[in-house]
């Protein structure tokens, strides 16, 4: 197959969008593979075309190692985000730390070039970059800059080289794609002759192929993945050879586990075994706080209760394998290829599980795919649409929803006071009328130039709020103005990677002001039944309103922070297509108020927050 069909070759540098580039090529019928950055491209029959991608890493730097006879092979190049700054350096040009870094989307002025055919300017990109091109080489042009004037875009047409500082292979530049097909398809001159359409037929022939005589104990979680690869399993060994248990860590939402038993019954999943495992959980998870180490946990106790029950049932260890819904978003932000950073470590990429992966012994049908990709093969299985358009739920649940703390702050009064006044300089400096401004004095995961980050959450304070205590006529927030402020704020200061918006506090400000504070806390029974009262009440007010199937994901956040005990609520609507970019979701002013007064009537909550963050830089998710 390799050699049948043209190739586009894509070099890794460790972006977490890189898997996402090669789905795009797919989209327009164009083969894509991806390689280690040192890989010999020249050793490729029928290449047309090479991309660099993006990375965390600086150019020039002697860790990423590339052969740079790519750029000598009579092919052309496109450099993306670090693949730009890349070809650059080679070339002669420079590279330096950027004074105002960009994440998120951005206003790209375009020049005339054989890339940008079709498409006028401006454009709107989506960015994630610390560094930047301060000066191209010789024989290239400037082909796009920003706002700031930083050259976003560069190339030569005569030497069919092409570098873009932002990410086209994101959704969220809009025109993206016809980017990449411009380059695939009139600069490298590719057939497009590739079709997808026998996927699903490929993918159960690989699990026949891998799985062989042996059969599979599949974990299942009751979400889309899960399923669908439970599903696959199926469809490719035989009900016989596949065992699914669903655990139920006491980790879920409201009424999940009977929804879950109630749908995947209905499914014709009769050969999935219920696993109650509530206390095991909780007791792992007893006096933990750090969320990396939170992750870990969850992650070897699912591991440690499937071991349990396969020596309960007697099951020949070398005649099973585990089967799990890993998708390739859970594997990018592990680190899962050599220049990757770990984002956060996802549940089933802990050690042992890598360990078990390296002897050849899980099974994961859909890894290389994007959430997008897992509900067109259910369908292709024809299983229930509420089961493919469910909201995504992480595996470790409620867990990684409930922040913990030893009530002491890892930063003191001062230096948040600090952060606070290079916040409010941003804000005067816009042109959004915001009364106040404070920042938490905790800290979640972000993604910031494929780096992770672990930074505080900037609070923005309306005196518009007051119309949750009055019925409002119309519209009140300006989610634009707001998004862009939200997005300054974020690309200015390295130690903000979150911006929210409060919507609802408790008692007067000089109350706040003294009582408001760190609350100590751990993943408990008490404090995992307030989170689900909320998520519930939450759940609810969304699909009253219509905008269930609008959101891609809403997840809501327990902070322990707030005045006499009573801890604050984060509320994250995000819409997405594959997780790798998000942006917030707008939710109507109506919606909001129900929210907020059903959630006040409950009387444990001190603040409500809607997070006004896109992704980058903050993950869809606080850990």
């Amino acid at each position: 197959m390799v050699n049948k069909h043209q190739q586009v070759a894509i070099l890794d540098f460790g972006s977490q969008y890189t898997h996402l580039i090669a789905r795009r090529f797919r989209q327009i019928r164009v083969l894509a593979k991806i390689y280690p950055a040192d890989y010999d491209v020249s050793q490729i029959d029928n290449l047309v075309g090479v991309v660099l991608s993006g990375g965390p890493g600086i150019a020039g730097d002697e860790q990423y190692e590339y052969q740079d006879n790519v750029f000598e092979l009579g092919v052309p190049v496109l450099g993306l985000c670090f693949g730009h700054q890349l070809m650059a350096k080679y070339f002669g040009g420079e590279v330096e730390v950027s004074s105002n870094r960009e994440y998120g989307q951005a206003s790209l002025n375009i020049g005339s070039c054989k890339l940008f055919a079709g498409l006028e300017s401006p454009e709107t990109v989506w960015m994630s970059h610390g560094d930047c091109v301060s000066k191209i080489p010789d024989g290239f042009k400037v082909l796009g800059t920003t706002s700031d004037k930083s050259i976003a875009a560069m190339g030569s047409d005569n030497k069919q080289m092409y570098g873009l500082q932002f990410h086209p292979e994101v959704t969220h530049t809009p025109h993206g794609l016809k980017m990449l097909e411009n380059f695939a398809l009139d600069i490298c001159g590719a057939q497009g002759d590739w079709n997808s359409s026998n996927l699903l037929a490929e993918v159960i022939e690989q699990i026949k192929k891998q799985v062989r005589d042996k059969k599979v104990f599949m974990l299942v979680s009751g979400g889309v993945d899960s399923s669908v690869a439970f599903a696959l399993l199926i469809e490719a060994l035989g009900k016989n050879r596949v065992y699914g248990m669903y655990v139920d860590t006491g980790l879920m939402r409201k009424n999940e586990t009977q929804e879950i038993k109630q749908s995947l019954n209905q499914t014709g999943f009769d050969n999935l075994h219920i696993k109650d495992a509530g206390d095991e959980f909780l007791n792992k998870l007893a006096g933990v706080i750090d969320p990396e180490e939170k992750r870990k946990v969850i992650g070897q106790a699912f591991l440690d209760i499937k071991d349990n029950v396969a020596s309960e049932l007697n099951l020949n260890p070398d005649e099973w394998l585990l089967g799990q819904g890993t998708i390739y978003p859970d594997t990018i932000e592990t680190g899962g290829t050599k220049h990757a950073d770990t984002i956060k470590t996802h549940h089933n990429r802990v050690d042992a599980i890598q360990k078990l992966i390296q002897q050849g012994k899980v099974v994961e049908p859909i890894k290389d795919f994007y959430k997008d990709e897992v509900r067109e093969i259910g369908r292709s299985l024809r299983l229930p649409k509420e089961l493919i358009n469910r909201h995504p739920f992480p595996g470790p649940g409620l867990g990684i929803r409930v922040l913990c703390s030893d009530g002491e702050s890892n930063i003191t009064e001062e230096e948040l006071k600090r952060i606070n006044r290079d916040v409010k300089e941003i804000i005067a400096m816009s042109s959004t009328e915001i009364d106040d401004s404070y920042v938490l004095p905790l800290k979640s995961v972000g993604v910031q130039g494929d780096n992770r980050t672990y930074a505080h959450p900037a609070v923005l304070r309306l005196s518009e709020v007051g119309l949750l205590r009055r019925s409002p006529t119309s519209e009140v927030f300006n989610w634009q103005q707001l998004g862009e402020l939200s997005s300054k704020i974020t690309n200015s200061l390295k130690t903000v990677n979150r911006v929210l918006l409060e919507i609802y506090s408790l008692g007067s400000f000089e109350q706040k002001e003294h009582a408001t504070k760190l609350i100590s806390g751990t993943v408990t029974k008490d404090r995992l039944g307030i989170l689900r009262e909320c998520d519930a009440i939450v759940m609810n007010e969304v699909k009253m309103a219509g905008l269930y199937d609008k959101i891609w994901q809403f997840p809501v956040i327990l902070l322990p922070y707030g005045i006499d005990g009573r801890e604050s609520l984060v509320l994250r609507p995000v819409e997405s297509l594959e997780a790798m970019t998000a942006k917030f979701y707008p939710l109507p002013a109506k919606v909001i108020e129900k929210i907020v007064k059903r959630i006040r009537n409950l009387d444990t909550i001190s603040y409500i927050y809607i997070d006004i963050t896109n992704k980058p830089p903050g993950t869809i998710e606080w850990e």
